[in-house]
């Protein structure tokens, strides 16, 4: 797309391809080893359960101080929030927490994050200037005021914070080799 964007869906479609070529950049380069390295003694990562069973660290109340999340962890937590945006989304009972399945460390994560890709881009597709000014009640209370476009908006925000932050755990646990 080159100029001014015909639609605000243009724009917000637009925005997000622009994230999710920072993310691709990282997820090509990511080794299974990545994704569970803990830079230090805090962190939050998954822990495998049974032979198939990954489960995120969680606190109901952010902790204090704030552990450092693994790019594993990361994966996952980008993978809850979206697959409930997209149910939302898609007018579909949000899934809870602990039903979102983290698929393990390597190209399983970043197939079903690809997956998830793939959804979202159908969400944006079937968005047009009136839905984006349709009410949303996710993440936020159902009484906020906000919009679709928030939402579209806020998914952005929320993965463009989750790439940098595997970025830089990515890049720095290969500076320390």
């Amino acid at each position: 797309m080159r100029g001014v964007p015909s639609s605000r869906t243009d724009l917000l479609r637009w925005q997000f391809d622009l994230v999710w070529s920072l993310f691709e950049f990282h997820l090509e380069r990511l080794e299974p080893a990545d994704f569970l390295w803990e830079p230090g003694e805090l962190c939050w990562t998954m822990r495998q359960h049974g032979e198939q069973v990954w489960v995120a660290d969680w606190a109901d109340t952010e902790p204090d101080p704030i552990p450092v999340p693994t790019i594993g962890w990361l994966t996952w937590h980008i993978g809850w929030w979206w697959s409930v945006a997209i149910d939302h989304a898609r007018h579909r009972p949000p899934r809870e927490r602990t039903e979102i399945a983290w698929p393990g460390p390597g190209a399983p994560t970043v197939e079903w994050l690809r997956g998830l890709r793939a959804d979202w881009l159908g969400v944006l597709d079937g968005l047009d200037d009136a839905a984006l000014d349709a009410d949303s009640a996710y993440p936020w209370p159902a009484d906020a005021g906000l919009t679709v476009a928030h939402q579209v908006s806020w998914v952005d925000a929320e993965l463009m914070k989750n790439v940098a932050e595997i970025g830089q755990l990515r890049m720095l646990r290969a500076a320390r080799g």
